[in-house]
Protein backbone atom coordinates (compact mmCIF):
# COMPACT_ATOMS: atom_id res chain seq x y z
CA UNK A 1 0.00 0.00 0.00
CA UNK A 2 1.50 3.46 -0.67
CA UNK A 3 0.13 6.80 0.92
CA UNK A 4 0.72 10.35 -0.90
CA UNK A 5 0.15 13.08 1.16
CA UNK A 6 -0.10 15.77 -1.60
CA UNK A 7 -2.78 17.97 -2.96
CA UNK A 8 -4.15 16.52 -6.27
CA UNK A 9 -2.62 18.53 -9.61
CA UNK A 10 -2.71 15.37 -11.71
CA UNK A 11 -6.53 15.45 -13.28
CA UNK A 12 -7.15 14.01 -16.46
CA UNK A 13 -9.59 15.51 -19.34
CA UNK A 14 -12.96 14.31 -18.84
CA UNK A 15 -15.22 13.27 -21.42
CA UNK A 16 -18.22 14.82 -23.41
CA UNK A 17 -18.48 17.25 -20.42
CA UNK A 18 -15.26 18.91 -20.27
CA UNK A 19 -15.18 17.73 -16.90
CA UNK A 20 -11.74 16.49 -15.28
CA UNK A 21 -11.53 12.80 -14.70
CA UNK A 22 -9.30 11.57 -11.16
CA UNK A 23 -7.11 8.69 -12.44
CA UNK A 24 -7.35 7.31 -9.11
CA UNK A 25 -11.12 7.21 -8.91
CA UNK A 26 -14.40 5.82 -10.78
CA UNK A 27 -15.58 9.75 -10.32
CA UNK A 28 -16.13 12.38 -12.83
CA UNK A 29 -14.94 16.02 -10.82
CA UNK A 30 -15.60 19.27 -12.17
CA UNK A 31 -13.56 21.42 -14.08
CA UNK A 32 -12.90 23.48 -11.34
CA UNK A 33 -10.70 27.08 -11.26
CA UNK A 34 -10.31 29.82 -8.93
CA UNK A 35 -13.69 31.62 -10.33
CA UNK A 36 -15.58 28.41 -9.47
CA UNK A 37 -15.54 26.20 -6.71
CA UNK A 38 -17.26 23.18 -5.22
CA UNK A 39 -16.46 22.25 -1.68
CA UNK A 40 -13.38 21.42 -1.89
CA UNK A 41 -11.49 22.11 -5.47
CA UNK A 42 -9.98 18.60 -6.69
CA UNK A 43 -6.44 20.50 -6.41
CA UNK A 44 -7.08 21.08 -2.71
CA UNK A 45 -7.77 17.24 -1.92
CA UNK A 46 -5.25 15.04 0.20
CA UNK A 47 -4.88 12.07 -2.38
CA UNK A 48 -4.79 8.84 -0.69
CA UNK A 49 -3.55 5.94 -3.41
CA UNK A 50 -3.86 2.45 -2.82
CA UNK A 51 -2.05 0.39 -5.11
CA UNK A 52 -4.58 -2.68 -4.81
CA UNK A 53 -7.51 -1.98 -6.28
CA UNK A 54 -9.09 -5.43 -7.60
CA UNK A 55 -11.58 -5.46 -5.17
CA UNK A 56 -14.18 -2.75 -4.26
CA UNK A 57 -15.28 -3.96 -1.24
CA UNK A 58 -11.81 -4.68 0.55
CA UNK A 59 -11.25 -2.87 3.39
CA UNK A 60 -7.01 -2.16 3.75
CA UNK A 61 -6.04 -3.18 6.85
CA UNK A 62 -5.62 -0.10 9.58
CA UNK A 63 -2.08 2.06 8.84
CA UNK A 64 -0.85 4.67 11.60
CA UNK A 65 0.02 6.50 8.44
CA UNK A 66 -3.18 6.61 7.07
CA UNK A 67 -4.55 8.10 10.22
CA UNK A 68 -2.63 10.94 10.33
CA UNK A 69 -3.58 11.73 6.30
CA UNK A 70 -7.09 11.49 7.46
CA UNK A 71 -6.53 13.47 10.63
CA UNK A 72 -7.47 16.95 10.44
CA UNK A 73 -11.35 17.70 10.02
CA UNK A 74 -12.41 16.41 13.44
CA UNK A 75 -10.11 18.76 14.83
CA UNK A 76 -11.21 21.91 13.03
CA UNK A 77 -15.35 20.70 13.33
CA UNK A 78 -14.10 20.39 17.21
CA UNK A 79 -13.45 23.91 17.64
CA UNK A 80 -17.39 24.23 17.57
CA UNK A 81 -17.25 22.53 21.23
CA UNK A 82 -14.35 25.75 22.52
CA UNK A 83 -16.34 28.83 21.26
CA UNK A 84 -16.26 31.87 23.56
CA UNK A 85 -20.13 30.65 24.20
CA UNK A 86 -19.17 27.24 25.57
CA UNK A 87 -16.50 28.83 27.81
CA UNK A 88 -19.31 30.68 29.05
CA UNK A 89 -21.55 28.19 29.84
CA UNK A 90 -19.07 26.19 31.53
CA UNK A 91 -17.72 28.33 33.74
CA UNK A 92 -21.40 29.41 34.54
CA UNK A 93 -22.01 26.12 35.33
CA UNK A 94 -18.94 25.55 37.84
CA UNK A 95 -20.01 28.65 40.01
CA UNK A 96 -23.18 27.90 39.84
CA UNK A 97 -23.70 24.11 39.89
CA UNK A 98 -19.89 23.46 41.69
CA UNK A 99 -18.97 20.26 40.20
CA UNK A 100 -22.38 18.35 39.88
CA UNK A 101 -22.91 18.86 36.14
CA UNK A 102 -19.81 17.18 34.61
CA UNK A 103 -21.30 14.10 34.31
CA UNK A 104 -23.93 16.03 31.67
CA UNK A 105 -20.76 17.68 30.01
CA UNK A 106 -19.52 14.39 29.90
CA UNK A 107 -22.70 12.77 28.16
CA UNK A 108 -23.52 15.62 26.25
CA UNK A 109 -19.93 15.96 24.17
CA UNK A 110 -20.71 12.13 23.12
CA UNK A 111 -24.21 13.00 22.22
CA UNK A 112 -22.42 15.69 20.00
CA UNK A 113 -19.98 13.27 18.75
CA UNK A 114 -22.94 10.91 17.56
CA UNK A 115 -24.37 13.86 15.64
CA UNK A 116 -21.03 14.58 14.31
CA UNK A 117 -20.13 11.41 13.20
CA UNK A 118 -23.47 10.96 11.04
CA UNK A 119 -22.65 14.55 9.57
CA UNK A 120 -19.53 12.78 8.59
CA UNK A 121 -21.07 9.85 7.36
CA UNK A 122 -23.30 11.44 4.92
CA UNK A 123 -20.15 13.61 3.76
CA UNK A 124 -17.95 10.69 2.87
CA UNK A 125 -20.06 8.12 1.29
CA UNK A 126 -22.48 11.05 -0.83
CA UNK A 127 -19.25 12.88 -1.81
CA UNK A 128 -22.00 15.75 -0.89
CA UNK A 129 -22.31 17.79 2.08
CA UNK A 130 -25.51 18.18 3.93
CA UNK A 131 -26.25 21.93 2.63
CA UNK A 132 -25.85 20.79 -0.91
CA UNK A 133 -28.28 17.54 -0.20
CA UNK A 134 -30.94 20.01 1.34
CA UNK A 135 -30.86 21.65 -1.92
CA UNK A 136 -32.34 18.49 -3.84
CA UNK A 137 -34.02 17.32 -0.79
CA UNK A 138 -36.46 19.82 0.04
CA UNK A 139 -38.43 21.82 -2.26
CA UNK A 140 -37.47 25.23 -2.80
CA UNK A 141 -39.63 27.35 -0.08
CA UNK A 142 -38.37 24.60 2.77
CA UNK A 143 -34.76 24.72 0.96
CA UNK A 144 -34.52 28.81 1.09
CA UNK A 145 -35.71 28.46 4.79
CA UNK A 146 -33.71 25.69 5.55
CA UNK A 147 -30.45 28.35 4.44
CA UNK A 148 -32.45 31.09 6.32
CA UNK A 149 -32.29 29.70 9.50
CA UNK A 150 -28.89 28.31 8.92
CA UNK A 151 -27.65 31.29 8.67
CA UNK A 152 -28.96 32.89 11.33
CA UNK A 153 -27.23 30.40 13.25
CA UNK A 154 -24.44 31.16 11.95
CA UNK A 155 -24.32 34.95 12.54
CA UNK A 156 -26.14 34.49 15.57
CA UNK A 157 -22.57 32.11 17.15
CA UNK A 158 -20.38 34.43 14.98
CA UNK A 159 -21.45 37.61 17.08
CA UNK A 160 -20.49 34.85 20.29
CA UNK A 161 -17.48 34.22 18.74
CA UNK A 162 -16.06 37.83 17.74
CA UNK A 163 -17.17 39.68 20.22
CA UNK A 164 -15.86 36.78 23.04
CA UNK A 165 -12.34 37.11 20.70
CA UNK A 166 -12.84 40.91 21.67
CA UNK A 167 -12.66 40.74 24.88
CA UNK A 168 -9.34 38.49 25.27
CA UNK A 169 -7.78 41.75 22.69
CA UNK A 170 -9.42 43.52 25.39
CA UNK A 171 -8.19 41.99 28.56
CA UNK A 172 -4.77 41.02 26.83
CA UNK A 173 -4.17 45.22 25.87
CA UNK A 174 -4.98 46.25 29.25
CA UNK A 175 -8.01 47.76 28.17
CA UNK A 176 -6.12 50.23 26.21
CA UNK A 177 -8.26 48.54 22.61
CA UNK A 178 -12.10 48.67 23.34
CA UNK A 179 -14.40 46.19 22.21
CA UNK A 180 -15.02 47.97 18.94
CA UNK A 181 -11.40 47.86 17.68
CA UNK A 182 -11.16 44.09 18.72
CA UNK A 183 -14.24 43.31 16.95
CA UNK A 184 -12.09 44.99 13.57
CA UNK A 185 -9.19 42.77 14.34
CA UNK A 186 -10.89 39.87 14.43
CA UNK A 187 -12.59 40.76 11.49
CA UNK A 188 -9.11 40.44 9.93
CA UNK A 189 -9.05 37.21 9.98
CA UNK A 190 -10.63 36.75 6.97
CA UNK A 191 -7.90 37.84 5.50
CA UNK A 192 -4.95 35.23 6.96
CA UNK A 193 -8.08 32.93 6.05
CA UNK A 194 -7.61 33.46 2.40
CA UNK A 195 -4.01 33.19 2.90
CA UNK A 196 -3.90 30.07 4.53
CA UNK A 197 -6.42 28.53 1.87
CA UNK A 198 -4.04 29.49 -0.73
CA UNK A 199 -1.70 26.93 0.61
CA UNK A 200 -3.73 23.83 1.11
CA UNK A 201 -6.06 22.44 3.52
CA UNK A 202 -2.81 20.83 5.82
CA UNK A 203 -1.46 24.33 6.42
CA UNK A 204 -4.99 25.26 7.65
CA UNK A 205 -5.08 22.36 9.78
CA UNK A 206 -1.96 22.92 11.31
CA UNK A 207 -2.97 26.42 12.39
CA UNK A 208 -6.16 25.26 14.03
CA UNK A 209 -3.34 22.65 15.88
CA UNK A 210 -1.92 25.40 17.18
CA UNK A 211 -4.69 27.36 18.15
CA UNK A 212 -6.15 24.22 19.91
CA UNK A 213 -2.88 23.38 21.91
CA UNK A 214 -2.94 26.76 22.80
CA UNK A 215 -6.18 26.64 24.51
CA UNK A 216 -5.09 23.01 26.15
CA UNK A 217 -2.05 24.77 27.56
CA UNK A 218 -3.72 27.65 29.30
CA UNK A 219 -6.55 26.29 30.51
CA UNK A 220 -4.55 23.43 31.75
CA UNK A 221 -2.47 26.58 33.28
CA UNK A 222 -5.36 27.57 34.91
CA UNK A 223 -6.52 24.25 36.53
CA UNK A 224 -2.77 23.47 38.02
CA UNK A 225 -3.17 27.00 39.58
CA UNK A 226 -6.33 26.44 41.22
CA UNK A 227 -5.99 22.91 42.22
CA UNK A 228 -9.62 21.50 42.16
CA UNK A 229 -10.67 18.32 44.20
CA UNK A 230 -9.67 15.30 42.51
CA UNK A 231 -12.30 13.37 44.45
CA UNK A 232 -15.38 15.63 43.94
CA UNK A 233 -14.43 16.06 39.94
CA UNK A 234 -14.75 12.11 39.80
CA UNK A 235 -18.01 12.10 41.75
CA UNK A 236 -19.10 14.83 39.28
CA UNK A 237 -18.10 12.45 36.51
CA UNK A 238 -19.74 9.58 37.36
CA UNK A 239 -22.50 10.22 39.47
CA UNK A 240 -25.28 11.80 38.26
CA UNK A 241 -26.70 14.77 40.11
CA UNK A 242 -29.40 17.17 38.87
CA UNK A 243 -30.91 19.87 41.39
CA UNK A 244 -33.87 22.09 40.84
CA UNK A 245 -31.68 25.47 40.90
CA UNK A 246 -28.91 24.18 38.30
CA UNK A 247 -31.88 22.98 35.35
CA UNK A 248 -30.75 26.04 33.73
CA UNK A 249 -27.14 25.81 33.95
CA UNK A 250 -27.29 21.72 32.87
CA UNK A 251 -30.04 23.30 29.87
CA UNK A 252 -27.11 25.29 28.82
CA UNK A 253 -24.55 22.47 28.86
CA UNK A 254 -26.45 20.83 26.87
CA UNK A 255 -27.36 23.48 23.84
CA UNK A 256 -24.01 24.78 23.66
CA UNK A 257 -23.01 21.49 22.55
CA UNK A 258 -24.81 21.05 19.61
CA UNK A 259 -23.71 24.02 16.92
CA UNK A 260 -26.23 24.15 14.10
CA UNK A 261 -23.03 24.98 11.59
CA UNK A 262 -20.68 22.54 12.78
CA UNK A 263 -23.43 19.81 11.68
CA UNK A 264 -23.08 21.56 8.04
CA UNK A 265 -19.86 21.87 8.47
CA UNK A 266 -17.91 18.24 9.11
CA UNK A 267 -20.05 16.73 6.44
CA UNK A 268 -17.94 18.92 3.96
CA UNK A 269 -14.60 18.96 5.70
CA UNK A 270 -14.55 15.59 5.61
CA UNK A 271 -14.70 15.66 1.47
CA UNK A 272 -10.70 17.44 1.71
CA UNK A 273 -9.90 13.78 1.65
CA UNK A 274 -9.98 11.66 -1.95
CA UNK A 275 -12.07 9.59 -1.39
CA UNK A 276 -14.09 7.92 -4.06
CA UNK A 277 -18.19 6.88 -2.88
CA UNK A 278 -18.09 3.73 -5.75
CA UNK A 279 -15.61 1.80 -3.42
CA UNK A 280 -17.33 0.26 -0.40
CA UNK A 281 -14.06 -0.80 0.87
CA UNK A 282 -12.69 2.92 0.54
CA UNK A 283 -15.42 4.39 2.28
CA UNK A 284 -15.58 2.03 4.82
CA UNK A 285 -12.19 2.86 5.35
CA UNK A 286 -12.68 6.45 5.44
CA UNK A 287 -15.58 6.25 7.65
CA UNK A 288 -13.37 4.49 10.68
CA UNK A 289 -10.41 6.73 10.33
CA UNK A 290 -12.85 9.62 10.82
CA UNK A 291 -14.21 7.80 13.88
CA UNK A 292 -11.22 7.26 15.60
CA UNK A 293 -10.24 11.10 15.02
CA UNK A 294 -13.57 12.83 16.02
CA UNK A 295 -13.49 11.08 19.14
CA UNK A 296 -9.99 12.17 19.79
CA UNK A 297 -10.58 15.50 18.60
CA UNK A 298 -14.04 15.56 20.58
CA UNK A 299 -11.76 14.12 23.84
CA UNK A 300 -9.57 17.08 23.68
CA UNK A 301 -12.20 19.18 23.48
CA UNK A 302 -13.87 17.66 26.56
CA UNK A 303 -11.16 17.87 28.69
CA UNK A 304 -10.82 21.31 27.86
CA UNK A 305 -14.19 22.33 28.83
CA UNK A 306 -13.93 20.25 31.86
CA UNK A 307 -10.65 22.33 32.92
CA UNK A 308 -12.58 25.41 32.39
CA UNK A 309 -15.58 23.69 34.48
CA UNK A 310 -13.26 22.84 38.08
CA UNK A 311 -11.34 26.05 37.83
CA UNK A 312 -14.84 28.03 38.47
CA UNK A 313 -16.17 25.09 40.57
CA UNK A 314 -13.14 25.54 42.60
CA UNK A 315 -13.17 29.50 42.97
CA UNK A 316 -16.49 30.49 42.72
CA UNK A 317 -19.26 27.94 44.11
CA UNK A 318 -20.83 28.87 46.93
CA UNK A 319 -19.88 32.78 46.94
CA UNK A 320 -21.84 35.64 45.79
CA UNK A 321 -20.00 36.22 42.37
CA UNK A 322 -21.21 33.46 41.57
CA UNK A 323 -24.33 34.30 40.07
CA UNK A 324 -22.77 37.53 38.59
CA UNK A 325 -19.82 35.91 36.68
CA UNK A 326 -19.51 35.92 33.15
CA UNK A 327 -17.15 36.36 30.04
CA UNK A 328 -16.76 39.96 30.50
CA UNK A 329 -15.89 39.82 34.01
CA UNK A 330 -14.10 36.44 34.53
CA UNK A 331 -10.63 37.42 33.87
CA UNK A 332 -11.01 39.97 36.78
CA UNK A 333 -12.47 37.78 38.60
CA UNK A 334 -9.88 34.85 38.28
CA UNK A 335 -7.24 37.09 39.20
CA UNK A 336 -9.02 38.39 42.28
CA UNK A 337 -9.52 34.87 43.67
CA UNK A 338 -6.23 33.63 42.38
CA UNK A 339 -3.92 35.94 42.22
CA UNK A 340 -1.09 36.73 39.96
CA UNK A 341 2.02 34.62 40.38
CA UNK A 342 4.78 34.17 37.92
CA UNK A 343 2.25 35.09 35.48
CA UNK A 344 -0.99 36.68 36.08
CA UNK A 345 -4.25 33.96 35.61
CA UNK A 346 -6.10 37.07 34.03
CA UNK A 347 -3.57 36.79 31.24
CA UNK A 348 -3.39 32.69 30.82
CA UNK A 349 -7.57 33.13 30.70
CA UNK A 350 -7.52 35.94 28.17
CA UNK A 351 -5.40 34.14 25.88
CA UNK A 352 -6.86 30.92 26.13
CA UNK A 353 -10.22 32.77 25.37
CA UNK A 354 -8.19 33.91 22.07
CA UNK A 355 -7.43 30.94 20.90
CA UNK A 356 -10.84 29.79 21.06
CA UNK A 357 -12.39 33.17 19.33
CA UNK A 358 -9.84 33.10 16.88
CA UNK A 359 -10.28 29.26 16.00
CA UNK A 360 -14.16 29.22 15.95
CA UNK A 361 -14.80 32.58 14.00
CA UNK A 362 -12.18 30.90 11.77
CA UNK A 363 -14.21 28.03 11.93
CA UNK A 364 -17.20 30.07 11.18
CA UNK A 365 -15.68 31.69 7.71
CA UNK A 366 -15.89 28.14 6.33
CA UNK A 367 -19.10 26.92 7.73
CA UNK A 368 -20.55 30.14 5.87
CA UNK A 369 -19.13 29.28 2.96
CA UNK A 370 -20.24 25.81 2.64
CA UNK A 371 -23.58 27.12 3.80
CA UNK A 372 -24.28 29.60 1.55
CA UNK A 373 -22.78 27.89 -1.60
CA UNK A 374 -24.67 25.02 -0.95
CA UNK A 375 -27.81 25.76 -0.09
CA UNK A 376 -27.78 28.69 -3.08
CA UNK A 377 -25.60 26.61 -5.45
CA UNK A 378 -23.28 29.35 -5.74
CA UNK A 379 -20.12 29.35 -7.86
CA UNK A 380 -17.79 32.27 -6.71
CA UNK A 381 -13.78 33.16 -6.39
CA UNK A 382 -12.16 32.20 -3.08
CA UNK A 383 -12.09 35.76 -1.93
CA UNK A 384 -15.53 37.18 -3.03
CA UNK A 385 -16.88 33.92 -1.44
CA UNK A 386 -15.42 34.49 1.93
CA UNK A 387 -15.84 38.77 1.96
CA UNK A 388 -20.03 38.10 1.60
CA UNK A 389 -20.13 34.78 4.38
CA UNK A 390 -17.87 37.19 6.55
CA UNK A 391 -19.57 40.35 6.18
CA UNK A 392 -23.24 38.90 7.23
CA UNK A 393 -21.48 38.31 10.15
CA UNK A 394 -19.05 41.00 10.90
CA UNK A 395 -21.58 43.97 9.81
CA UNK A 396 -24.37 42.91 12.36
CA UNK A 397 -21.40 42.13 15.31
CA UNK A 398 -20.18 45.59 14.76
CA UNK A 399 -23.38 47.48 15.45
CA UNK A 400 -23.90 44.95 18.41
CA UNK A 401 -20.25 45.70 19.73
CA UNK A 402 -21.08 49.26 19.47
CA UNK A 403 -24.62 48.91 21.11
CA UNK A 404 -23.76 46.93 24.17
CA UNK A 405 -20.20 48.60 24.78
CA UNK A 406 -21.80 50.40 27.69
CA UNK A 407 -21.50 47.51 30.52
CA UNK A 408 -20.84 44.49 31.28
CA UNK A 409 -24.56 43.50 32.49
CA UNK A 410 -25.46 44.32 28.85
CA UNK A 411 -23.42 41.58 26.69
CA UNK A 412 -24.56 39.10 29.13
CA UNK A 413 -28.08 39.98 28.11
CA UNK A 414 -27.04 39.93 24.69
CA UNK A 415 -25.20 36.22 25.42
CA UNK A 416 -28.60 35.08 26.82
CA UNK A 417 -30.44 36.10 23.56
CA UNK A 418 -27.82 34.95 21.22
CA UNK A 419 -28.22 31.35 22.91
CA UNK A 420 -31.95 31.28 22.99
CA UNK A 421 -31.27 31.94 19.04
CA UNK A 422 -28.97 29.31 18.14
CA UNK A 423 -31.51 26.42 20.32
CA UNK A 424 -33.86 27.57 18.01
CA UNK A 425 -32.04 26.84 15.06
CA UNK A 426 -30.70 23.43 16.08
CA UNK A 427 -33.58 21.18 14.58
CA UNK A 428 -33.00 23.02 11.11
CA UNK A 429 -29.85 21.32 11.15
CA UNK A 430 -30.42 17.86 12.61
CA UNK A 431 -33.57 16.78 11.47
CA UNK A 432 -32.62 17.07 7.73
CA UNK A 433 -29.32 15.27 8.75
CA UNK A 434 -30.90 11.80 10.20
CA UNK A 435 -33.76 12.14 8.17
CA UNK A 436 -30.54 11.73 4.89
CA UNK A 437 -28.61 9.63 6.72
CA UNK A 438 -31.30 7.12 7.13
CA UNK A 439 -32.55 7.18 3.24
CA UNK A 440 -31.01 4.45 1.38
CA UNK A 441 -31.63 6.44 -1.99
CA UNK A 442 -28.97 8.64 -0.62
CA UNK A 443 -26.77 6.46 1.31
CA UNK A 444 -27.08 3.43 -0.25
CA UNK A 445 -25.41 0.53 1.99
CA UNK A 446 -24.07 3.43 4.33
CA UNK A 447 -27.47 3.76 5.24
CA UNK A 448 -27.49 3.91 9.14
CA UNK A 449 -29.23 1.03 10.58
CA UNK A 450 -32.39 1.20 12.82
CA UNK A 451 -30.52 0.60 16.24
CA UNK A 452 -28.27 4.01 15.44
CA UNK A 453 -31.12 5.61 13.91
CA UNK A 454 -33.59 5.27 16.80
CA UNK A 455 -30.50 6.26 19.27
CA UNK A 456 -29.67 9.31 17.39
CA UNK A 457 -33.56 10.30 16.91
CA UNK A 458 -33.37 10.27 20.52
CA UNK A 459 -30.79 12.36 21.21
CA UNK A 460 -32.29 14.70 18.65
CA UNK A 461 -35.47 14.76 20.07
CA UNK A 462 -33.90 15.29 23.68
CA UNK A 463 -31.76 18.29 22.45
CA UNK A 464 -35.21 19.56 21.44
CA UNK A 465 -36.98 19.23 24.42
CA UNK A 466 -34.08 20.39 26.78
CA UNK A 467 -34.17 23.57 23.94
CA UNK A 468 -37.56 24.09 24.30
CA UNK A 469 -37.47 24.26 27.99
CA UNK A 470 -35.00 26.85 27.80
CA UNK A 471 -36.85 29.20 24.92
CA UNK A 472 -40.11 28.52 26.96
CA UNK A 473 -38.27 30.15 30.22
CA UNK A 474 -36.93 32.42 28.33
CA UNK A 475 -40.40 33.80 26.96
CA UNK A 476 -41.69 33.20 30.12
CA UNK A 477 -39.38 35.75 31.60
CA UNK A 478 -39.16 38.13 28.90
CA UNK A 479 -42.11 38.42 26.57
CA UNK A 480 -44.20 41.47 27.70
CA UNK A 481 -47.12 42.86 26.50
CA UNK A 482 -50.28 41.92 24.39
CA UNK A 483 -48.74 42.91 20.86
CA UNK A 484 -45.04 41.23 21.42
CA UNK A 485 -46.89 37.98 22.88
CA UNK A 486 -49.14 38.04 19.69
CA UNK A 487 -46.11 38.34 17.61
CA UNK A 488 -44.62 35.34 19.42
CA UNK A 489 -47.22 33.02 19.31
CA UNK A 490 -47.83 33.69 15.58
CA UNK A 491 -43.90 32.64 15.05
CA UNK A 492 -43.87 30.19 17.38
CA UNK A 493 -46.77 28.44 15.45
CA UNK A 494 -45.07 28.70 11.89
CA UNK A 495 -41.45 27.43 13.65
CA UNK A 496 -43.26 24.46 15.14
CA UNK A 497 -45.09 23.52 11.92
CA UNK A 498 -41.70 23.95 9.68
CA UNK A 499 -40.05 21.45 12.00
CA UNK A 500 -43.61 18.77 11.80
CA UNK A 501 -43.05 19.57 8.31
CA UNK A 502 -39.44 18.40 8.29
CA UNK A 503 -39.98 15.68 10.70
CA UNK A 504 -42.86 13.88 8.76
CA UNK A 505 -41.98 14.55 5.40
CA UNK A 506 -40.71 11.48 3.71
CA UNK A 507 -40.76 12.17 0.10
CA UNK A 508 -39.17 10.76 -2.94
CA UNK A 509 -35.72 11.92 -4.01
CA UNK A 510 -33.42 11.79 -6.85
CA UNK A 511 -30.39 9.60 -5.67
CA UNK A 512 -27.28 12.48 -6.23
CA UNK A 513 -24.25 9.88 -5.94
CA UNK A 514 -22.85 6.47 -6.58
CA UNK A 515 -22.59 2.95 -4.85
CA UNK A 516 -21.43 -0.20 -4.89
CA UNK A 517 -24.89 -1.75 -3.82
CA UNK A 518 -25.05 -5.22 -5.11
CA UNK A 519 -21.60 -6.85 -5.26
CA UNK A 520 -20.75 -10.49 -5.41
CA UNK A 521 -18.17 -13.11 -7.01
CA UNK A 522 -19.64 -13.05 -10.54
CA UNK A 523 -21.59 -9.86 -10.66
CA UNK A 524 -20.60 -5.96 -9.91
CA UNK A 525 -22.46 -3.01 -10.90
CA UNK A 526 -20.03 -0.32 -11.59
CA UNK A 527 -21.70 3.04 -11.10
CA UNK A 528 -20.10 6.66 -11.52
CA UNK A 529 -20.86 10.02 -10.33
CA UNK A 530 -21.55 13.08 -12.91
CA UNK A 531 -19.94 15.95 -11.41
CA UNK A 532 -21.79 18.57 -13.56
CA UNK A 533 -21.03 22.06 -12.58
CA UNK A 534 -22.33 21.83 -9.07
CA UNK A 535 -25.07 19.80 -9.68
CA UNK A 536 -24.81 16.13 -9.61
CA UNK A 537 -26.67 13.75 -11.10
CA UNK A 538 -27.27 9.68 -10.79
CA UNK A 539 -26.04 7.42 -13.66
CA UNK A 540 -25.90 3.80 -14.32
CA UNK A 541 -23.59 3.30 -16.97
CA UNK A 542 -22.64 -0.18 -17.20
CA UNK A 543 -23.34 -3.73 -15.35
CA UNK A 544 -20.33 -6.31 -15.88
CA UNK A 545 -20.89 -9.70 -15.79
Amino acid sequence: MLLADKYMNNSEPGEADGSKHNGETNCLLPSSSDDEETAFDSRDKILIVDTDESDVDHVPPFSWKKLWLFTGPGFLMSTGFLDPGNLEGDLQSGAIAGYSLLWLLMWATIMGLLIQLLSARVGVATGRHLAELCREEYPDWARYALWFMAEVALIGADIQEVIGSAIAIQILSNGVLPLWAGVIITASDCLIFLFLENYGVRKLEAVFAVLISTMALSFAWMFGDAQPSGKELLLGLLVPRLGSKTIKQAVGVVGCVIMPHNVFLHSALVQSRNIDPSKKGKVQEALTYYSIESSAALLVSFIINLFVTTVFAKGFYGTEQANSIGLVNAGQYLQEKYGGGHFPILYIWGIGLLAAGQSSTLTGTYAGQFIMGGFLNLRLKKWLRSLITRSCAIVPTMIVALVFNTSEASLDVLNEWLNVLQSMQIPFALIPLLTLVSKEQVMGVFKVGPVIERLAWTVAALVMVINGYLLLDFFVSHVKGLLFGFLVCSATTAYASFIIYLVTRRGGHNPSCCFSLEMSNSTQKDKQCLFNRGTFEYQKLTTVQ
